[in-house]
């Protein structure tokens, strides 16, 4: 799509309780082609698949990324948050990153038993495990497989630290794990609020929990001891803004310890998604949305560089830094600070047969 043929995009049907407006073939599969007769079948219904994960535990080593392991109980999320950096994974499927992503999900059934192998291997090294750092543990098909709650239960019998992502008021569900691991200092729970405003928090994240519901799970974590953080995320300029400091204030009311903001993200197909769901929702606020983050990001789209694609760059990236340091400031939230978790009160469980029977046979090999 050329630079500002973005701008203008024809009216599309819309699927009640989803994000994304389209199912455009992934980026390995150009070939197909999506039509839109303009006739809006039924919504598409969540169908989730089951497989048998090999391993579970994921790494990485981005400067700009405060953890290094992450789990995903599943693959794709309906929530449907339209900007959602993790929707291009889903090209890896086969799959689309629009409609396909908050639709066809992936159910990692035996999380629980990999994680306990993974932990239990002699070089394992213990460091806290995010959850909920590529698709939202507590997206609403938790509730069915309780997959997230299996981990956690590994977590707390071996006394492994975690920090938690979510915008699912689903979390409060674990509260008597977390409250647990908490007073040994082994959790924190990160809540992702994006605005106060409800018309906008249905059309950009359909399916993930109110403001209100999110607002009412930190403050209840908060009471029972469980550090919480408020995560800004994405902040999307002319649209949700200007927000700012009233949610960095309402969460600070809800006993928020620290708090952090990202800049929208468009990598990959995102970028097309967005443009589609921004000049359907708000054609008036296209045009001056799209300059400023290209302000943001050197003229670009999108800025992938480390150190630079988490904030942007420019006078309104300087603008949003400076209004984020204030407002944390007066309100004496920590900004951009993890909650920090232990690892030394970390027992390794023990090895399923099977892999003590494997290990011995390497060894007498040696």
């Amino acid at each position: 799509m050329a630079a500002d043929s973005n701008l203008i995009v024809r009216q599309r049907s819309v699927y009640k309780g989803r994000g994304a407006l389209s199912n455009q073939s992934s980026r390995f599969q150009p070939h197909r082609v999506e039509w839109d007769d303009g006739i809006l079948g039924p919504s598409p219904v969540t169908e989730c698949r089951s497989v048998e994960a090999r391993s579970i535990i994921s790494r990485n080593n981005s400067p700009d990324i405060p953890f290094y392991q992450s789990i995903n109980p599943y693959q794709g999320c309906e929530h449907g948050c339209v900007y959602c950096y993790a929707r291009p994974t889903h090209a890896y499927l086969d799959l689309s990153a629009g409609v396909d992503f908050e639709t066809r999900l992936t159910v990692k059934r035996n999380a629980a038993q990999q994680l306990q192998r993974e932990l239990a291997h002699p070089d394992y090294r213990c460091s806290c495990i995010t959850l909920g750092a590529n698709t939202d543990p507590y997206q609403p098909v938790e509730k069915q497989h309780g997959v997230t709650r299996e981990l956690l239960e590994v977590l707390q019998r071996c006394n492994h630290p975690v920090a938690i992502i979510t915008k699912g008021a689903l979390v409060l569900r674990d509260i008597d794990i977390l409250t647990d691991m908490a007073a040994d200092g082994l959790c924190s729970v990160a809540i992702s609020i994006t605005t106060l405003d409800p018309e906008l928090k249905r059309l950009m994240e359909p399916r993930a929990a109110s403001t209100h519901a999110r607002l009412a799970a930190m403050e209840t974590l908060s009471s029972a001891g469980v550090p919480v953080k408020l995560l800004f995320a994405p902040v999307i300029p002319a649209l949700n803004d200007s927000d700012m400091e009233s949610i960095l204030t309402r969460a600070c009311d809800m006993g928020a310890r620290s708090a952090d903001y990202i800049l929208l993200r468009l990598p990959l197909e995102i970028r097309e998604l967005f443009f589609e769901w921004l000049q359907q929702h708000y054609p008036l606020r296209a045009k001056r949305v799209i300059s400023l983050l290209r302000q943001s990001r050197g003229g670009k789209d999108y800025d992938s560089r480390f150190g630079h694609r988490m904030r942007g760059t420019g006078a309104f990236a300087d603008l949003l830094s400076q209004r984020f340091r204030v407002c944390c400031n007066r309100l004496g939230l920590n900004p951009g600070e993890c909650l920090t978790t232990r690892s030394d009160l970390f027992t390794a469980p023990a090895a399923p047969v099977a892999q003590r029977a494997a290990h011995s046979d390497q060894f007498e090999l040696f």
